[in-house]
């Protein structure tokens, strides 16, 4: 399975990191692709570290465990830089990306030697900017989307609207709101 993409999402429960490795996975489903998407449950309370993880491929996936070397790790909430070795186990081809305001090289610094690429956008900016409130998954999502290249930017805007439509049909600004994040995400994950 050399073109299985693994990934591992670090974030704090209510911030939507297991909703956007389900969504992801559904999404991917929906173009085609074998998938796995999955939290593992520790303290389910809002705001302790919760870690979700997706698989992604073309062949039939027959692993079913925890990711421990993933290609790609999303961090949603910046703060867990500083008590969960986020890195731990990441290919060195591999790129973490990152919530963040700050430089790389401040993110490189927390980052316990970790010398791959890093990726950083401002969820909370596009988040606000877009839906009024800080909702930060779904800017990680296109965010993921377009550093791993699981798959292209139009056909992952289109799963996206037609996910969007069907679970906020009577809130079309919500709709409208949401895609517009996951445009704007697109444009500036750094």
């Amino acid at each position: 399975m050399s073109d299985l993409i693994e990934i591992r999402w670090h974030g704090r429960g209510g911030q939507g990191a297991k909703t956007a490795a389900l969504l992801l996975a559904d999404v991917a489903f929906k173009t085609g692709k074998h998938v796995q998407g999955f939290p593992e449950y520790g303290p389910e309370r809002m705001g302790a570290p919760i870690t979700a993880y997706n698989r992604i491929g073309t062949d039939e996936i027959r692993v079913h465990s925890n990711i421990y070397e993933p290609d790609y790790v999303v961090v949603v909430d910046s703060g867990l830089l500083d008590t969960v070795n986020v890195t731990e186990g990441l290919k060195e081809n591999g790129a973490i990306i990152v919530n963040t305001s700050k430089s790389a090289e401040e993110i490189k610094a927390k980052l316990k030697g970790y010398n791959g690429k890093i990726y950083r956008i401002n969820a909370r900016k596009i988040s606000v900017a877009c839906l009024g409130k800080y909702f930060p998954n779904t800017p990680m999502l296109a965010a993921v989307v377009k550093v791993s290249g699981v798959m292209d930017k139009e056909t992952f805007l289109a799963e996206m609207e037609n996910s969007f439509s069907h679970k906020f049909a009577s809130k079309p600004d919500v709709i409208e709101g949401n895609m517009n994040a996951l445009k704007m995400a697109f444009d500036e994950v750094k």
